[in-house]
């Protein structure tokens, strides 16, 4: 119905206001337009569409069956017109609002997170940010859901679907042990070797714990988790210190790890690889936030120009 080239906006408009004040007398105020104009309007889309939408001489207004299918399209286009004109405005204006990111834990470690967050406050002050860091199948979640406006995190084959993705980066998860472990100085080793081992682990909602636990779960074997926790730090030190052993990304930043994580040895696998992904995901299209459309831009030009960070090694 909605690809009629005759339809125009402001009788989409019209109907919408009329379905939902049930009253030609207060949809016309809303619309400041007299009464005439707005059944003139209504019945100009009733003929644009070849059906009436709206059972006549109810009080209130009630809707035919034709017009309950057409209202949720209306609104949707009315909508992604409004989000259109929003687009043009935010690049010849200031961009202002309230833009909320999600961020994994990793994301300090293995990129330059905070200098893309202080450019792009810098270029935009008159926009609010909130970082909140949460688990990545929750992250996504609350995107899908509005509750977040982007988030860092691994797009999923199926969580990625009807969201904009920008890879900014790939890390592989290295066994770890502390210096004292019987493994401390073998030059790798086997998921068979791991499976029998004490693991401290992030918890069960964090992408990576998900990848381990696939890769072990695909071997047919089971691990032992004697702690959960949700900071990288504290598993770094607990692993240092001998609690178990743990699968670290590569690319951790030793530099924002305590000074017991630099005796940490890393034991590469030889029969498998851990590869994890870090994402940039927002909505597509209009249902995006202005912010994170910008944002997502301003971290794309970034890593143009991204220089390495220190890692583990």
């Amino acid at each position: 119905m909605l690809h009629n080239r005759r339809m125009e906006l402001r009788h989409l408009r019209h109907f919408v206001a009329l379905a939902e004040e049930g009253s030609f007398t207060r949809a016309a105020a809303r619309e400041l337009i007299v009464q005439s104009g707005l059944s003139s309007s209504v019945r100009a889309l009733e003929k644009d569409v070849g059906a009436p939408l709206f059972v006549r001489g109810t009080r209130p207004v009630r809707l035919t069956a034709e017009g309950q299918a057409l209202v949720g399209a209306a609104r949707r286009a009315l909508d992604a017109a409004a989000a259109s004109y929003q687009a043009v405005r935010d690049v010849r204006t200031v961009l202002t609002g309230h833009l909320r990111i999600g961020a994994m834990q990793t994301s300090a470690h293995v990129l330059p997170f905070s200098s893309w967050l202080a450019g792009f406050s810098r270029l935009h002050p008159g926009v609010d940010i909130t970082v909140r860091h949460l688990p990545a199948r929750r992250m996504l979640a609350m995107v899908h859901e509005g509750e977040l406006d982007c988030a860092m995190v691994a797009a999923t084959p199926d969580g990625g679907g009807d969201l904009t993705v920008l890879t900014l980066a790939s890390d592989v998860l290295i066994p770890a042990c502390g210096p004292d472990h019987r493994l401390a100085g073998a030059d790798s080793v086997t998921l068979g070797e791991l499976a029998g081992e004490r693991f401290v682990e992030t918890h069960s909602e964090w992408g990576t714990r998900t990848m381990v636990d696939a890769v072990f779960a695909q071997a047919g074997l089971a691990r032992s988790i004697v702690c959960e926790v949700g900071d990288w730090a504290l598993l770094a030190d607990l692993v240092a210190q001998g609690v178990g052993v743990a699968f670290l990304p590569r690319r951790l930043n030793a530099d924002l790890l305590p000074a017991s994580a630099r005796s940490l040895r890393l034991v590469p696998l030889r029969d498998a690889r851990v590869e994890h992904r870090i994402d940039l995901v927002a909505p597509e299209g209009y249902a995006s936030h202005p912010a994170a459309r910008r944002f997502m831009a301003h971290v794309r030009r970034q890593l143009r120009t991204q220089s390495g960070d220190t890692h583990l090694d």
